[in-house]
């Protein structure tokens, strides 16, 4: 029998959108909340330096009116080079705030890297820390277009400035009663992340204020943020706007811990001092602390609850952190995704597991985000989502809301990202039977060592430059302490005399990011397939079996 309708039915398209119903969606507005629920709160530490979320608000606010009087206007881009300082916290509200997209910059970039950004980005405005001066000098003095340079003076650090004025001068030009106006379209861009480069150049990703505002509140909930949350920088704020968590930290009325340099010893004095509850950790930090010297090693208070992200940590790391009192939570993102995308989520059947059967659960990639809509592991040409049989490798595939708007200038890589309708991430993997996903190779054979990416196709292109090298090949080699590091597998010239490795470390760092530098040299022949290809996987096998 039918049902009986009484009146027409309800049609969305008949209900307009208003300034009653509707505002676009960014995380700035956390700071009006924190700052209006906890204003006298303590919202950032920072050494003996205390402010409150009023103060902050103050602050980003007089960078904002700052920026603006020196004419940045909509739609700039102004770049930061900054450790994890109060001002790089202030930058992720205050840049924004001025209509200006962040372009927050890595602190171990060369300076050839750091023209090729800023000449893409076409920054108008660069902040920078004055311990930087030796690289961006010599980026300014490569750098083809006009630029204006303001110096975070720190009287504490050794620098030198270079710019027009300081922060300190910009913020004492702008108003700290600002007015605000939000964004009209929430699609607009809040922030320019470049990648590391593991396809070529590095690509600019446009992250907007939707993708941002979602991804900060999945962050929220993903480690369970509150009020009395205190969290420790040790992820750089530079690396994917620090995976939105100078936002979601806000969003909860939290405190920032900032930390200019992760010293195990400052950590844990930190750690105890200042009753810290969250940090999120790149396998090289976890080490830190896992391998760190009895005598700065403190018993903690409280359990810390730790987001790893980067490479997986290993069994190893998982178990020993958490005898020293840690929580480990491992998660999966992408600067393309606004940071994470998936982790592993605990299960209360983990619980009753052996150390080392829990913490292999636990090391999985996991599942998706709960403000991910659409996750798979699918082959790249079908879209076929592979069985979860822990054994049929596939490509991971995202879609939904923080997925990036696009690669800056690069319509053909974006559209190559999201063929099908899927964001491909390049990365392969296998789904187990309760549906985790779990990491197993790169496409592009990254590297990943200290959390960062490193192209193993960019460190070949200039080894293979050395006058005694004839072919070069680069592969991950397990690290104690960053994970992963470069290897290189060399072949030279028939009449060439073999270098010598210092010598050719040195050759090296003209030219790349010392991050990049292989820390072991292999020479010899290179193992190939019938087609000519270079076998990494046998020379993977090979560099794991290194002394």
């Amino acid at each position: 029998m039918a049902m009986e309708r009484c009146g027409d039915r309800v049609d969305a398209r008949d209900l307009d959108r208003v300034r009653a119903n509707h505002q676009a969606l960014t995380p700035l507005g956390f700071l009006d909340w924190a700052a209006d629920v906890y204003g006298s709160r303590t919202g950032c530490i920072y050494g003996q330096e205390r402010r409150s979320w009023a103060e902050i608000r103050r602050r980003c606010r007089r960078l904002a009116s700052g920026l603006r009087g020196l004419g940045v206007r909509p739609g700039d881009i102004v770049s930061v080079l900054l450790p994890n300082v109060p001002a790089m916290l202030e930058c992720q509200f205050g840049v924004p705030m001025a209509g200006a997209i962040l372009n927050a910059l890595n602190d171990r970039l060369d300076a050839a890297t750091l023209v090729a950004i800023l000449g893409h980005a076409e920054a108008t405005v660069l902040i920078t820390d004055t311990t930087y001066a030796p690289v961006v000098r010599e980026a300014l003095c490569r750098l083809a277009g006009p630029i204006l340079v303001v110096d975070l003076v720190d009287p504490a650090e050794a620098g030198q400035a270079l710019g027009q004025l300081t922060y300190e001068e910009l913020l004492d030009q702008g108003d700290p009663e600002a007015a605000v106006p939000p964004p009209t379209d929430e699609w607009s861009p809040i922030s320019l992340c470049y990648t590391s480069g593991t396809t070529g150049p590095p690509k600019g990703v446009i992250c907007n204020h939707r993708g941002a505002y979602l991804n900060a509140l999945g962050s929220a909930l993903m480690l369970g943020l509150r009020a009395d949350s205190v969290y420790l920088w040790t992820l750089p704020m530079s690396h994917c706007n620090g995976w939105t968590l100078p936002w979601a930290i806000t969003a909860a009325g939290g405190t920032h811990v900032c930390l200019r340099r992760p010293e195990p010893g400052r950590i844990f004095r930190l750690l105890v001092e200042e009753q810290v509850t969250h940090l999120f950790g790149a396998p090289p930090v976890l080490n830190m602390l896992v391998h760190c010297p009895r005598e700065v090693l403190a018993a903690l208070r409280r359990p810390v609850e730790v987001l790893a992200g980067g490479a997986a940590p290993t069994d190893a790391v998982i178990e020993a952190m958490e005898a020293m009192g840690f929580r480990v939570t491992h998660a999966y993102g992408l600067t393309e995704a606004h940071g994470p995308a998936m982790f592993s989520a605990p299960q209360r059947a983990w619980q009753d597991l052996p150390s080392p059967e829990r913490a292999r659960m636990m090391a999985r990639q996991g599942v998706r985000s709960a403000i991910v809509p659409e996750l798979q592991v699918a082959d790249p040409t079908t879209l076929r989502p592979v069985p979860n049989d822990a054994t049929t490798l596939g490509e991971i595939m995202l879609r939904g809301h923080s997925v990036m708007a696009g690669y800056l200038k690069d319509p053909a890589a974006t559209a190559e990202a999201f063929a099908g309708g899927w964001y491909h991430t390049g990365d392969l993997a296998v789904v187990h039977a309760d549906g985790y996903v779990e990491l197993r190779d790169r496409v592009q054979d990254i590297i990943v060592s200290g959390g960062e990416n490193i192209s193993s196709l960019e460190v070949e292109q200039v080894l293979q430059r050395h006058p005694a090298v004839l072919e070069a090949a680069v592969v991950a080699r397990p690290d104690p302490v960053w994970g992963e590091v470069p290897c290189a597998f060399l072949v030279l010239k028939p009449d060439a005399s073999r270098p010598d490795p210092a010598q050719l470390l040195r050759w090296l760092r003209q030219q790349l990011a010392s991050y990049k530098l292989p820390r072991r040299f292999v020479f010899g022949t290179l193992p190939k397939t019938a087609t000519g290809r270079v076998r990494k996987d046998e020379l993977r096998q090979r560099a794991r079996l290194l002394d």
